[in-house]
């Protein structure tokens, strides 16, 4: 649902910013914007007013939506619950594929106005079970999600994000607090020439940096790798190097899904990825080690379901973003050998978690 009528209070002071100069240093995230007076920074929503950064998007909600968590995706944590979508306009990747373009790269404040209260209000309205920041880059309406996220959990509701992992230190100290599951999207397997050239990020470092601090704060962490049909985003040895990275950094039981790229936005003469050449992602993936690899955006594939990696047994039968068999006990561990498995069936920073 998107929503485009433009009611909203007053200006919202942002946070993550210090005078630098003539000049606001936003440091929310990697591109560490140096913001003149009265100009916006890249991401299109932070504003230099008078010396202060104002975040022009709080509470600007441009699109919100009741989606299957499997949806963002997140197949492992709290499979087959519903969560409340919602983002702003705005973002700080310039990623020419983007799907989602129309509200990303939109550079004029529209939207409308929710306080926190109502998103989470209108979230119970709905009986979801949790609330994701998604569609655009939830990092860069920060403040905004972590007001929200702090109801949320008053509230028994969990909060996930859909992120490209470019914020900073500073931003997961205060974000991981409440966060409690996050899909990290990787483009083309993190390869360097493929972020500068159609992303306009000189540097796809940060984003591992990210990865593990995201990981000492417990968020429960999933990866997904957009494999683009160009030689910088469908290199194999690329593939290699993200998924041994993951196991030896975040752990083999780390799940990772290789999604097919479609024409969209201004990459409309590059093809949809052939589906023999995600099959090869997951083989590589699971030849490295990590035990649950997935296909995404390719239904029906049986690279959609989840095998013990223990036995081999399927304990979750899929469909796109629907669940057909769910066969898992209730302390997380396979019906068939006992093998625990990486699933959370209930988030621990929640009263009455795991």
């Amino acid at each position: 649902m998107n929503l485009e009528t433009p009611i909203r209070e007053g200006l919202h002071i942002a946070k993550f910013w210090r005078v630098d100069g003539d000049r606001i240093h936003c440091y929310l995230c990697h591109r560490n914007c140096r913001i003149p007076e009265s100009s916006i920074g890249f991401c299109g929503v932070r504003k230099n007013i008078g010396g202060v950064l104002y975040a022009l998007n709080y509470g600007m909600v441009i699109a919100r939506n009741v989606d299957p968590i499997e949806k963002k995706p997140l197949t492992h944590f709290v499979p087959g619950s519903m969560v409340y979508s919602i983002a702003t306009v705005g973002c700080n990747f310039a990623c020419q594929y983007c799907q989602n373009w129309d509200i990303s790269q939109r550079r004029k404040i529209t939207g409308y106005y929710m306080t926190p209260q109502q998103v989470i209000d209108d979230a119970l309205l709905y009986r979801a079970d949790g609330i994701s920041y998604t569609y655009n880059e939830p990092t860069i309406f920060a403040e905004y999600a972590l007001d929200i996220m702090r109801l949320a959990h008053e509230k028994g509701l969990f909060n996930t994000w859909v992120t490209n992992g470019f914020m900073t230190p500073e931003a997961i100290e205060e974000i991981g607090v409440y966060l409690d599951a996050a899909t990290v999207d990787f483009k083309g397997h993190g390869n360097k020439l493929f972020y500068r050239k159609y992303i306009y990020v000189v540097d796809s470092n940060p984003i591992f940096d990210s990865l593990l601090a995201l990981k000492d704060k417990g968020v429960f962490i999933e990866i997904t790798d957009l494999v683009v049909p160009v030689d910088e985003g469908s290199n194999y040895d690329d593939v290699r190097k993200l998924a041994r990275w993951v196991v030896e950094n975040l752990g083999p039981e780390t799940p990772m899904h290789f999604l097919r790229f479609h024409p969209d936005y201004k990459m409309l003469n590059v093809p949809s990825t052939p589906v023999k050449v995600l099959e090869k992602c997951v083989d590589i993936a699971r030849d490295e080690g990590i035990q649950y690899a997935y296909i995404g955006n390719v239904w029906g594939h049986p690279y959609e379901d989840t095998y013990c990696p223990h036995c081999g047994y399927k304990v979750i039968d899929r469909l796109g973003f629907y669940i057909k068999k769910f066969d898992v006990k209730k302390d997380g561990r396979c019906p068939k050998c006992g093998h625990k498995l990486n699933i959370v069936l209930s988030p621990p920073k929640l009263k009455g978690g795991d």
